[in-house]
């Protein structure tokens, strides 16, 4: 596919500089960009690679120089280039919209229009998939399991019973959906399973990544809102809560019962305990463990998680502490 720049402009809703007519092929990283290529810098630590680019095309913020032969401008750049890529990369079926032989589906169960479902899938007893979806080979749906319209299971997808799922949902290779929630009961003899009866909803247009475990409630539902979006390798506990447009990064593990409002954002290794609530907006640091409520709007970022400004302050005292124990001993040696 070729498309002239000035369409790019147009369809993104932006306006161009130089040549409008230059045909864009593909896209590419700024670094290694070509000739009929197209590329975008949202980051200013890839701005140096302006000057350098063989790319035809760049998607810059509206203050960005930039001499290349023809420029993009664009309030948002990242968000316009993923509609270019949209553009350059149209989605390319891969399975027949059709129910392959091999797949085993229950006789209640009932299957929208326009699917796919690839090869050694199962589709359990009273189960309900909408319009226009695609389950990939192996994947697993298990008992009164609720679907949404044009939702995409990749292989080795489990999906067990009570699940509801509503629109547009995207669930990468290997994640859990509705595995037992991590309830013990201890005593004289042992530990006791204590019996897991809750669900998992999960909203409109929300995209778990591969190999992510989120549990059934033990009573009632995990809730996953609308538009969430959840990277790898993410750990969410029974009757977890995450608000509307929140986002959850690699390796996140949230305690039972935590409450996330909506907006949250966790970055990579943050741990959360359990029954405690994160407001609207809240937004915590790489590796932080948060062990307490934190109010809407806050940025919290160390372990244990304090406010962002004050996790600074006290790393810069702890960054002194060699010279000032020098400064003690000295004093210590003196006086004596």
């Amino acid at each position: 596919m070729e498309v002239t720049v000035e369409r790019l402009a147009e369809l993104v809703g932006g306006r161009y500089e130089g040549d409008g007519r230059i045909l864009i092929r593909s896209a590419s990283p700024i670094e290694t960009a070509q000739k009929g290529q197209i590329t975008f810098v949202a980051n200013d630590k890839y701005k140096k690679f302006l000057k350098t680019t063989a790319a035809s095309a760049v998607v810059l913020s509206e203050e960005t120089e930039c001499f290349c032969p023809a420029v993009i401008r664009h309030g948002n750049p990242y968000y316009a280039f993923a509609l270019i890529l949209d553009e350059l990369y149209p989605e390319i079926e891969v399975l027949p919209r059709a129910l392959d032989g091999t797949a085993v589906i229950s006789d209640s169960a009932t299957i929208g229009e326009n699917c796919a479902v690839g090869a050694l899938s199962y589709i359990g007893k009273m189960s309900r998939i909408g319009k226009n979806c695609t389950i990939y080979p192996k994947v697993y749906i298990g008992n009164d399991v609720t679907l949404g319209n044009n939702c995409r299971l990749y292989s080795g997808v489990v999906i067990n019973d009570n699940t509801k799922i509503s629109d547009n949902v995207i669930i990468h290779s290997g994640t859990v959906i509705a595995s037992d929630g991590f309830g013990y009961a201890r005593h004289d003899r042992g530990i006791k399973k204590v019996k897991q009866i809750g669900w998992v909803e999960i909203g409109n247009d929300v995209e778990i990544g591969a190999n992510c475990a989120i549990d059934r409630g033990a009573l009632g539902p995990t809730r996953i809102g609308n538009f969430v979006k959840i990277d790898n390798l993410v750990q969410i506990a029974h009757n977890v809560e995450i608000g509307d447009y929140s986002i959850i990064v690699s390796q996140v593990g949230i305690s039972g019962s935590t409450k996330l409002g909506k907006g949250v954002i966790l970055a990579g290794q943050v741990g959360l305990v359990g029954h405690i609530e994160l407001g609207d907006g809240v937004q915590v640091g790489a590796q932080s463990g948060v062990n307490k409520n934190i109010a809407p709007g806050k940025k919290f970022f160390g372990y244990p998680a304090r406010e962002i400004m004050q996790t600074k302050r006290i790393e810069a005292c702890l960054s002194r502490l060699p010279d000032l124990f020098k400064r003690v001993k000295k004093l210590e040696s003196d006086e004596k």
